[in-house]
C-alpha cells in the first residue's frame, strides 16, 4: 500500500518537474521519462541490502521495492510509449495505445504463466526421479527467464512482463526449494549484470556525454533527490522509523538495469525526442552509480552505529 502511494506521488512529481524543466518534450514523453526513471536497481543496492549494519526493516523495504517496481512499471511504459509514438491524444492514438497495451500485457502474462507452470511440473518430476545434478540446477532459473522472454517477444507480447510474472509464480509454486534454486542462479545473474554494465559504459555513456546538456543534468539530479526522496519520506510517515532512516530509504533508490533496458526499448521506438530521453536516462544512471556507490558503506555504517546506540 505504501509502495503504491509512493509510486503515485513519485510519478506525479516527476511529471510536474519534467514539465517545468523539460519544456521541449511532449506530455507523453515527459510521463514516459518519469516512468523509465522510477524503478530502482537491486544489484546496485546490494551493498546496502546485504549490509548487516543497516536495520533489518530498512533493508527489507529496499529489497522488496527493488524487486517489484520495475515489473509494475513495464505495462505503464508500453502504454505511454504507444501514446508518445502516436499522433497526439486523439481517439485513434488512444485506441492504438490500448490495443498494444493489451497485447503486451496479455501475451506476456499468459506466456509467463504457461511456461512457468510447465517448468515447475517438469522440475518436480525430475526431482522425484533424482535427475537434477548440482551443475545443471544452476541454470534452471536463468533458462526459464530466457524462455519466458524469448517466447513472449516472438508472440508479440512483452518479454519483461512474462519474465516478471514467471518469477513470481515460480517462487510461489516452488517455495520449499525457492532458496536453493535462486542461490544457485545468483552467480550467473551477477555475471550477466556485469556484462550489461560493461556494454552500457562502452556503447551508451560515451555517446551520451557528447549530447549532454545542462537541462539533462538538472533533471537527473532532481530525479535522484527530490523526485525520489520526497515521495518516500511522505509515504513513510506513520512508520516507526527515524528521520535519518526515512532519508536513507529515500536516497538509496539507485537507478540501473531496468532504466537501461527501458532506454533501449525507447531508442527503438523512433520518438521525436528519443535521443534527449536516452541521454537523460544515461546521465541519471551514471550519476546514480557514482553517488550511491560512494555513499553506500559510510552511511550504512553510521546508520547502524546510531541504531545500535539508540
Amino acid at each position: 500500500m505504501l509502495r503504491s502511494f509512493k509510486d503515485i506521488i513519485s510519478s506525479l512529481l516527476g511529471f510536474a518537474i519534467g514539465g517545468a524543466v523539460l519544456g521541449t518534450l511532449g506530455l507523453f514523453e515527459i510521463a514516459l521519462l518519469a516512468t523509465m526513471l522510477a524503478p530502482t536497481d537491486a544489484a546496485l543496492g546490494k551493498a546496502v541490502v546485504t549490509n548487516p549494519a543497516v536495520p533489518a526493516p530498512v533493508r527489507e523495504g529496499l529489497n522488496v521495492e527493488s524487486g517489484l517496481n520495475d515489473g509494475i512499471c513495464v505495462p505503464i511504459l508500453f502504454l505511454l510509449l504507444a501514446l508518445a509514438a502516436g499522433q497526439g491524444g486523439d481517439e485513434t492514438a488512444w485506441q492504438m495505445a490500448l490495443r498494444l497495451f493489451a497485447e503486451e500485457v496479455g501475451i506476456g502474462i499468459g506466456t509467463g504463466v504457461v511456461l512457468t507452470g510447465a517448468a515447475v511440473l517438469l522440475l518436480r518430476f525430475c526431482r522425484r526421479h533424482e535427475w537434477l545434478s548440482p551443475t545443471w540446477i544452476k541454470v534452471t532459473v536463468i533458462a526459464l527467464a530466457f524462455g519466458c522472454f524469448g517466447t513472449a517477444q516472438a508472440l508479440g507480447g512483452s518479454g519483461f512482463i512474462a519474465s516478471f510474472v514467471g518469477g513470481i509464480l515460480f517462487g510461489a509454486l516452488l517455495k520449499p526449494h525457492h532458496h536453493e534454486l535462486l542461490e544457485a542462479a545468483e552467480g550467473i545473474g551477477d555475471t550477466l549484470a556485469l556484462l550489461t554494465w560493461v556494454l552500457f559504459g562502452a556503447a551508451v555513456v560515451g555517446q551520451a556525454v557528447g549530447a549532454l546538456t545542462v537541462t539533462a543534468v538538472v533533471y537527473s539530479v532532481l530525479s535522484l533527490t527530490v523526485i525520489r526522496m520526497l515521495p518516500v519520506f511522505i509515504s513513510a510517515t506513520g512508520l516507526r522509523a527515524s528521520t535519518e532512516e526515512k532519508l536513507f530509504l529515500g536516497w538509496f533508490g539507485p537507478r540501473g538495469l531496468a532504466s537501461i533496458v527501458f532506454g533501449v526499448i525507447v531508442m527503438g521506438a523512433d520518438l521525436e525526442n528519443g535521443t534527449m530521453i536516452s541521454v537523460i536516462v544515461a546521465c541519471t544512471v551514471t550519476l546514480s552509480i557514482i553517488a550511491h556507490g560512494v555513499t553506500a558503506n559510510p552511511w550504512a555504517r553510521r546508520l547502524g552505529a546510531r541504531a545500535s546506540h539508540g
